[in-house]
């Protein structure tokens, strides 16, 4: 078994446990050593985020800070223009050992719509991926995206045991919680607590975001 990072980009606007949930299960049924969080600053396939990437950043620190494994990457906010997610995976390769396993983790939304990622085609160069399925989904059943996942296709245990190169499918946690649902949550005024940990809801109210 390689060495093993998993790498989980999206912009928390803001982290919630459903974020913290899915790298925890990632990590420890894959084997990872490390899962990133990777802060996305302008996303190309999603509207601006709703507050900054300081302060997403500071909310991703603030949830992470006490949780084994998992760390906050800030690396795309060092960078002009639209976060590629191609571009950063090439950069993380290129900075680490050879033998270590990437693994980069997504969701089936995600997956469905990969041929509107730039150089989508690309990204097994890089790393591995982690698809996290939710129950009931059918697959993708035509097109080059269908193609490229049946040839790619692979057991989840056989991710940490290569650089780059498979595709594996794994059962997503439970947990009906979105970003977009907490943030109609925040400008209500409802009680979050244990849909964010404590020190992002304190921070959300100390800064006042969300509200507006």
């Amino acid at each position: 078994m390689l060495r093993a990072i998993g790498l989980l980009g999206g912009t928390f606007d803001p982290i919630h446990i459903g974020h913290l949930r899915i790298a925890i299960e990632c990590r420890e049924r894959l084997g990872l050593n490390e899962v990133k969080l990777l802060l996305a600053a302008i996303p190309p396939l999603k509207r601006s985020p709703n507050v900054g990437p300081q302060q997403r950043a500071a909310m991703v620190e603030l949830a992470t800070a006490q949780v084994p494994g998992l760390t906050l990457d800030t690396r795309e906010l060092q960078r002009q223009g639209v976060s590629y997610t191609v571009e950063t995976l090439a950069l993380i390769r290129n900075e680490i050992d050879a033998d270590t396993a990437l693994v980069w983790i997504m969701g089936t939304d995600s997956l469905e719509q990969l041929d509107r990622w730039h150089r989508w085609q690309d990204l097994l160069d890089f790393v591995n991926i982690a698809v996290l399925q939710r129950p009931g989904w059918q697959g993708v059943s035509h097109g080059p995206v269908a193609q490229w996942l049946a040839q790619h296709l692979c057991p989840p245990g056989q991710l940490c045991s290569q650089p780059s190169g498979g595709i594996a499918l794994l059962e997503q946690p439970p947990l009906a919680i979105s970003s977009t649902a907490v943030r109609a949550a925040l400008r209500e005024r409802k009680n979050l607590q244990f849909l964010l940990p404590a020190p992002v809801i304190e921070y959300i109210s100390d800064n006042d975001l969300y509200t507006h």
